[in-house]
């Protein structure tokens, strides 16, 4: 067991990257995720790792993908405004597999909009910001205790899958004090790369669903990594077939092992009549009502989403077949409600409570809008 103490949100998730490895950090401060550069300027160099401000959020992700190509487990963070500058090179990233960890703390918009409000409106810019297809993984831990486990498993996951992992915070999450258990050293489980000895410099040669070892650049080899569709070599391609593949190859890497990383919390869901559905601070206030409503005879539940991206689809139909009633609950004006009514059958009952005024709900609020079915 570790020491409970109590810190702030943003500290946590700076605690849980140099646990989980992180030995290099390019960011530039933007509120609600300043602290997290902070923080990371004074750990980092103490432990002989890596930390640069840059001058702005397109060169800090871009600083991070080259820390990772050669080799470091790379972080940065940011909100919102500077989430939609890293947009190219996030898809850059993704193009060339290459594995990091984004902190979005989000704050609302759009533009610079509420720079010290919560919201919870960036979960479509997470998935769908860059241009082309491509999978992204984003979690989004709700908890104190979530925060430290979920920026632990972003670097796991980022390593094993060779891409970039979102770790999605809101303003609220990021800035409250909280009391934590923080786990002593050597508790989880830290994934370190599988490097690869290379051969024919064929860096992206794998068959469909194998899943890719690392790649760095220091291994004498003349390694090319473009943003161009490549071949299994790296060089660009415009080959129908070749470009097929290797969509699919990126694809099917994330949409395969949907179930080893969709990750969710369920509470009083057995015998539940109501589901609520949500995440991050909205979930805080989704259960409380769950709570609430149980006093007074509702069978309510909560399924909390801890992944957003891959979305829960299969698992929420697998409610679905005996649940009829759901209502998601979210600090936007109406973002996953979307993606809960695809997953819903048409004898499902799906409503939203959702608004973007950079207020939290109330269990309250929940609770009254479980009322109206």
């Amino acid at each position: 067991m570790g020491k409970r103490r109590a810190l702030q949100g943003n500290d946590v998730v700076s605690r849980a990257a140099i646990a989980a490895g992180c030995n290099f950090y390019a960011g530039y401060p933007i509120s609600p995720s300043s602290e997290i550069t902070h923080i990371m300027s004074q750990e980092l160099p103490k432990l002989g790792r890596i930390f640069i401000q840059m001058e702005d959020e397109i060169a800090s992700i871009g600083a991070c993908i080259g820390a990772s190509l050669a080799g470091k487990k790379a972080m940065t963070a940011t909100s919102g405004p500077g989430f939609s500058l890293m947009q190219e090179n996030l898809g850059y990233a993704a193009m060339a597999e290459v594995p990091l960890v984004i902190v979005e703390a989000m704050r609302g918009g759009p533009s610079t909009g509420l720079p010290t409000k919560p919201s919870q409106a960036d979960l479509m810019q997470i998935r769908w910001g860059t241009h082309g297809d491509h999978p992204i993984i984003a979690l989004y831990p709700a908890f104190p205790e979530e925060l430290y486990c979920e920026t632990i498993r972003a670097f796991n996951l980022s390593e094993k899958f060779w891409t970039p992992v979102v770790l999605v915070l809101d303003e609220c999450i990021a800035k409250a004090y909280e009391d934590i258990e923080i786990p002593k050293w050597g508790m989880q489980e830290i994934r370190t790369g599988r490097w690869r000895k290379i051969k024919h410099l064929n860096i992206y040669d794998r068959g469909i669903g194998e899943k890719p070892p690392r790649v760095d650049f220091f291994q004498g080899y003349p390694i090319h990594i473009d943003g161009l569709e490549h071949d299994a070599h790296g060089w660009p391609t415009s080959d129908p077939r070749i470009t097929h593949k290797m969509q699919t190859l990126r694809m099917r890497k994330i949409d395969d092992a949907r179930d080893e990383i969709i990750e969710f919390h369920e509470y009083f869901m057995e015998d539940a009549d109501i589901m609520v559905f949500s995440f991050g601070i909205s979930a805080r206030a989704g259960l409380e009502a769950v709570h609430m409503a149980r006093e007074q005879g509702v069978k309510a539940g909560l399924f909390q989403a801890l992944t957003v991206w891959p979305f829960p689809q299969k698992d929420l139909q697998e409610r679905f077949r005996r649940i009829k009633k759901v209502l998601t609950v979210e600090l936007n004006m109406g973002q996953m409600r979307y993606e809960v009514e695809r997953a819903a059958f048409d004898d499902v009952d799906a409503r939203s409570l959702a608004r973007a005024n950079g207020v939290p709900f109330s269990p309250e609020e929940v609770l009254e809008k479980l009322g109206e079915f």
